[in-house]
């Protein structure tokens, strides 16, 4: 049996940050309180393959991605489906659906998985060297399982509906270009996961006891925020998941048109927010010495 600090060791907590490099302030770190564990290599690790956390920890993504699509999907599927928005929770039901079902998950799976629930926020880790290369495939892989299960569930529930009301699939608006389509998922995208940054950062949680009881709230609060701006243009995606579990499963031309917006806005607005907060922010090298 595996000893119960197996998560620590080996899972999502197990690759934080280099030593700092720079600043004054960096140059202190035998006196600082907290540690930071070594970045994680950009290798497949096959020894994770062989730890039952690693297996806990897909099940989670899968199961909490799978939670995700089925509550969101049927509250936008509520809101389409009425004549009258008066009688429906509107907009801003719809982005507190998403924003609310990111805290409650986050919060029931930081500690077996990190709580990602999105391809774009696992590929920010990678980038950051906080999760090995054989975590990050493997999150994907079971998030977009778990949000295809998702929107399969709601279309098996009533199909006849899920056709006619465009199963919540993202698209860009006729009023907008593909290119602005394409700024407002790199941009929520950034914002997502530079909040995730924040509000997981290694220094604040040893400075603020309360921070990581605290960190899904405003990751929560930011994905309602840009599903606020952002509905209007394409739906709001920032979540290759979420877009493509939709998609599959509605599976019509106009799902597809624009699909490759919601992988390439999401993937390059993480990276972007990986290295703001790693180099700008936090001045941490991405080469191990």
């Amino acid at each position: 049996m595996e000893g119960k600090d197996e998560d620590v060791r080996v899972g999502a907590n197990r690759y934080r940050e280099r030593q700092a490099i720079g600043t004054a302030a960096q140059a202190e770190q035998d006196g600082k309180d907290y540690k930071e564990p070594p970045s994680a290599p950009f290798l497949f690790e096959p020894g994770e393959l062989s730890s039952w956390s690693f297996y806990r920890a897909c099940i989670a993504e899968f199961v909490a991605t799978f939670l995700f699509l089925y509550i969101t999907v049927l509250t936008v599927m509520g809101v389409a489906k009425s004549s009258s928005k008066c009688n429906t929770v509107g907009v801003q039901g719809i982005a507190w659906s998403f924003g609310g079902m990111i805290f409650a998950l986050v919060y029931c799976t930081a500690g077996i998985s990190g709580g990602h629930i999105n391809p774009a926020v696992t590929f920010g880790m990678l980038l950051a060297r906080k999760l090995s290369l054989t975590r990050a495939v493997f999150y994907i892989i079971f998030q977009c399982l778990g949000a295809i299960c998702g929107a399969l569930v709601v279309k098996g529930f009533q199909p006849h509906q899920y056709e006619r009301l465009g199963g919540a699939a993202n698209s860009v608006s006729r009023s907008y270009s593909k290119g602005g389509g394409l700024g407002a998922e790199i941009v929520g995208t950034f914002v997502l996961v530079y909040t995730v940054f924040s509000a997981t950062d290694a220094k604040r949680n040893a400075r603020d006891s309360h921070v990581p009881i605290l960190a899904p709230l405003p990751i929560g609060f930011a994905v309602f925020l840009v599903h606020l701006a952002t509905i209007p243009v394409t739906g709001t995606g920032i979540n290759p998941a979420r877009s493509l579990g939709a998609a599959l499963v509605y599976n019509k031309d106009q799902a597809w048109d624009d699909h490759w917006i919601f992988w390439v806005g999401p993937f390059i607005g993480a990276a972007l927010a990986a290295l703001y907060h790693q180099i700008v922010i936090r001045a941490i090298p991405f080469k191990s010495k």
